[in-house]
């Protein structure tokens, strides 16, 4: 089976079988039938349950990036993923071209930003809303804290400032952030500013299930 399989056969059972009740059957929408959805944490927003991850769209053929986005409008995918550093900027520029000019009022769309000053943070905002030719991200993310130690510097540097500033005036609907490496750069960031934050992203693998390190072990019930 391969991608594109997996994904139809995932939307067709989404209109066939009950669903349990975090999941919500979505009507067709004008592009065309669309995956069931899930709630985003508390923000009574509704997302389909996959995305599409952005950092393929950066590096792959502009002829590759066009078709994968199309499929995956296709398939019923209307989450889209993406970062500045993706490319870099290549990946937004991709959507900017062939998914929000004709789609951004279907999509809910997330970019991030890996800056570590303030100032650096407002300049990767500005080029994320242009290079995506949108007036507006539904979910920007601090992105890929190293360490507590990392979470501290981004704060104190005022990185969260821009981000809050921004949503005041419209530009991002929801802040979040994420990390690859350490849960404990989680645990920090959502004990110094877990309210000003509606999601927070992080691997889930076969091996952290095991790990004392563990992300779904020390994140999870901390961001519940």
């Amino acid at each position: 089976m391969n991608r594109r399989q997996f994904l139809q056969s995932v939307s067709a059972a989404g209109l066939t079988l009950a669903l349990p009740p975090t999941l919500l059957r979505a009507a067709p929408d004008k592009i065309g039938s669309v995956l069931p959805k899930r709630e985003l944490g508390s923000t009574g927003e509704l997302v389909t349950i996959l995305g599409l991850g952005g950092f393929h769209i950066g590096w792959t053929t502009e002829a590759l990036a066009q078709a994968t986005i199309e499929a995956a409008l296709e398939a019923g995918i209307r989450f889209f993923d993406t970062a500045e550093s993706y490319g870099p900027g290549t990946s937004e520029e991709r959507y900017g071209k062939y998914l929000t000019p004709k789609y951004r009022d279907e999509i809910f769309l997330m970019t991030k930003t890996t800056a570590e000053t303030a100032d650096l943070a407002q300049q990767h905002l500005e080029d994320s809303l242009r290079r995506m030719k949108t007036d507006r991200i539904d979910l920007w993310q601090i992105h890929g804290l190293q360490s507590p130690e990392d979470v501290e510097k981004r704060l104190n540097a005022g990185v969260l400032d821009v981000a809050l500033k921004a949503q005041g005036k419209g530009l991002i609907r929801y802040v979040g952030f994420t990390g690859h490496s350490s849960p404990y750069a989680h645990l920090r960031m959502m004990e110094l500013a877990g309210a000003s934050f509606a999601a927070c992203q992080f691997p889930v693998n076969p091996v952290d299930a095991v790990s004392k390190h563990s992300f779904t072990k020390l994140v999870i019930p901390k961001a519940e």
